[in-house]
């Protein structure tokens, strides 16, 4: 989800008015996957290098995910969406700790949509992490390293979106792209719709998918 900052700039508004639109449109892509039938649904909400943001943009991000998780928590419960964090979470505020702890183990019985939140989440991190509790369990392979990802009881990835413009995945699910079909959209995070989702489903569902054979 990129291009809060630059939503806010055009219109002379601060990042922070940016990052909330963009909380919104979360908010309307979580309810459009549910209505699609969506198995799963990852989002980049903070990776690992966003740390080296100013601290009062830190603190405004921070901020909007505690709200984000109070005012959606019910809704979630209530639709049979399951919540699921990636990414090292426990680095969190308390506080923050907390209210995901609660919300994850409010949601973990549903079996609707998996809404997957990436939190202080880099994907070279991950598959340090699992390589290395991979090798401690035995020869490394790719199967031993994929069932230590935080995404290990997932679905494989099909689709990968990326927004704003930008050409490049930013450390984001790298092992998990190999195969996975990329999507990118000159639209800014704030502006994008269910409307736009569904435009990437459709050209997803025209590839042709190999996996390296013919």
């Amino acid at each position: 989800m990129d291009g809060n900052g630059r939503w806010a700039k055009k219109r002379h508004l601060p990042r922070a008015i940016g990052h909330k639109r963009g909380v919104e449109a979360v908010r309307e892509v979580v309810r459009a996957a549910r209505r699609m039938g969506l198995e799963a649904l990852t989002l980049y909400a903070f990776s690992s290098e966003n740390w080296k943001r100013p601290q009062d943009e830190v603190a405004d991000l921070m901020g909007l995910l505690r709200h984000f998780i109070r005012s959606d928590i019910d809704e979630f419960a209530a639709n049979g969406v399951r919540l699921k964090i990636i990414g090292d979470y426990l680095a969190l505020a308390p506080d923050i700790v907390e209210l995901i702890e609660d919300a994850l183990a409010r949601t973990a019985g549903n079996r609707g949509t998996t809404l997957a939140v990436a939190l202080n989440y880099g994907a070279q991190q991950e598959i340090a992490r699992a390589a290395s509790a991979a090798a401690a369990e035995g020869p490394i392979t790719a199967e031993s390293i994929a069932a230590h990802l935080d995404t290990a009881d997932m679905p494989p990835l099909d689709l990968l979106i990326r927004t704003s413009g930008e050409l490049r995945l930013s450390n984001f699910l790298l092992w998990q792209s190999a195969y996975a079909e990329l999507w990118f959209s000159d639209v800014l995070w704030p502006d994008f719709t269910p409307a736009h989702l569904a435009e990437a489903l459709e050209a997803f569902a025209a590839r042709e998918r190999r996996y390296g054979g013919r």
